[in-house]
């Protein structure tokens, strides 16, 4: 076949790429036979020497498994293809076309590789999908913005994934390269799979197994373990996720990063799925994630927004707009709660006096000493900072016995740390009402606090 020819009607960037196809689906050697005059420029411009027929495709393009399958599709399965991907590491994107072409050469097979190579990405080949791919797109965008509730809308999004995918197991991962940890964000496993749930895998070693990942991609999009050849390979450059997978008993897995604004919220991947529909596997999947990492990046938005409007930034304790905020759905009975519970208000005795003596620096340590003494005691309940040095509790389920066990652990706990409590409580039966009973805490606390500044004068003020 003449190539050269071939390739002269072409104006894009093209070449011809020959591929060895061995035994039992296996390919070997893919090179670059031939190149038109723009793929020869663009050789020269972006490596710096001349293209030479017949090279290794790995001396002009960056070496890559997923585009190893694309060329052997092509060349040996005779398929048609098409994608527009993200080169990370280039900060590129990359159109591509593989065209099918007759062999005359028995053991290689050819496809003519068109391309474009852009910075920035194109709105339309993003969306330039097959029908059936653009349907299943539109309706994942769909379902994540039907629902207020993200991780319900995510669960459902996951679910039809993985039958999309013909999949065992489908899965969301979060993963915190800060805090070195990792979570379930949502999954679904198919019944009788016999796949265990990802949480059985999340030991303190698993978050160096995600960390290896990225290694692994080295700059592709995705990473696609589907036969005999890729599991080797894969054995090779990363073994202990090979390992992981075996034990697993994982047959073949595609794995995407999840990334919004040059950042890796996690991973998304399907496994034992339905490798006859590769192609369409990955082409779903790659601009599926992208919407899903949006969604993603827009929920831990709203989650630290959230924390950060019911946190006390000083004492790690809820703050007064949660306490309210309780409260409020406690009246309304949108939060349901069981009887017996009592309320108690605490206040720091001493604070005035630390912070005029020894400045408000050892007065914030004295407050953050005070919430983790009564973390500590009040180990199942939360701590709201009600303002200044004051703090309330709400314990569910307490009655006046145990209360009385809590605030003996409370005032022993107190003294180990040299800490002073003024504490007021009310337990709530049933028909008493909330507000009622945290004023009457309230106003005990004040007592108790005026009967230990009376035994204690010296403690109010600062010594004269």
């Amino acid at each position: 076949m003449d190539f050269e020819k071939l390739l002269s009607g072409y104006k894009s960037k093209a070449c011809i790429m020959s591929v060895d196809k061995l035994p039992d689906d296996r390919y070997g050697n893919i090179r670059i036979v031939a190149g038109n005059k723009p793929h020869c420029d663009d050789m020269l411009a972006t490596m710096h020497r001349e293209f030479v027929p017949g090279s290794p495709y790995e001396e002009f393009f960056p070496q890559n498994k997923n585009f190893e399958d694309f060329c052997y599709r092509s060349a040996i399965l005779g398929q048609l293809l098409h994608t527009y991907v993200s080169l990370p590491f280039m900060n590129l994107w990359l159109n591509m076309f593989l065209l099918p072409l007759d062999s005359d050469k028995e053991g290689t097979g050819y496809c003519l590789y068109s391309y474009e190579v852009t910075p920035h990405a194109d709105t339309e080949q993003r969306a330039s999908l097959s029908a059936d791919t653009a349907s299943t797109v539109l309706q994942t965008c769909i379902k994540l913005r039907a629902s207020a509730n993200t991780r319900e809308s995510m669960n459902e999004v996951v679910s039809d994934i993985r039958k999309i995918c013909e999949s065992d197991h489908c899965c969301i991962l979060l993963v915190d390269k800060e805090q070195r940890t990792c979570e379930t964000f949502c999954e679904s496993i198919s019944e009788g799979s016999g796949v265990l749930p990802m949480d059985h895998y999340l030991d303190d070693g698993f978050f160096d197994i995600t960390q290896s990942w990225d290694a692994t991609l080295d700059g592709s999009t995705c990473i696609i373990i589907k036969n005999q050849q890729d599991r080797e390979w894969l054995e090779s450059v990363n073994p202990a996720w090979y390992r992981s997978l075996t034990e697993a008993g994982v047959r073949n897995i595609v794995l995407f990063p999840l990334e919004y604004n040059g950042k890796t919220l996690g991973y998304m991947w399907a496994l034992n799925f339905n490798e006859d529909n590769t192609v369409k596997i990955k082409e779903t999947l790659e601009l599926t994630t992208f919407f899903i990492a949006s969604e993603i990046s827009n929920y831990q938005l709203l989650q630290k927004l959230e924390v950060l409007s019911s946190a006390d930034m000083l004492t790690g304790t809820k703050n007064r707009n949660a306490m309210n905020n309780v409260v409020n759905d406690i009246v309304s009975k949108k939060a349901y709660i069981t009887y017996p519970y009592s309320v108690v208000f605490a206040d720091l005795n001493g604070l005035k006096r630390v912070n005029d003596e020894s400045g408000h620096t050892a007065g914030d340590n004295l407050l953050k000493t005070a919430a983790h003494v009564l973390g500590s005691v009040f180990i199942d309940a939360e701590v709201y900072r009600a303002g200044g040095d004051e703090f309330m509790l709400i314990l569910y389920g307490m009655d006046e016995t145990g209360l009385e066990v809590r605030l003996k652990a409370l005032e022993e706990q107190a003294d180990r740390d040299n800490v002073h409590f003024a504490v007021g409580t009310y337990t709530v039966h049933e028909g008493e009402d909330i507000r009622t009973a945290m004023r009457i805490a309230d106003e005990r606390m004040y007592a108790d606090k005026k009967e230990y500044y009376e035994k204690y004068p010296e403690r109010k003020y600062r010594a004269t």
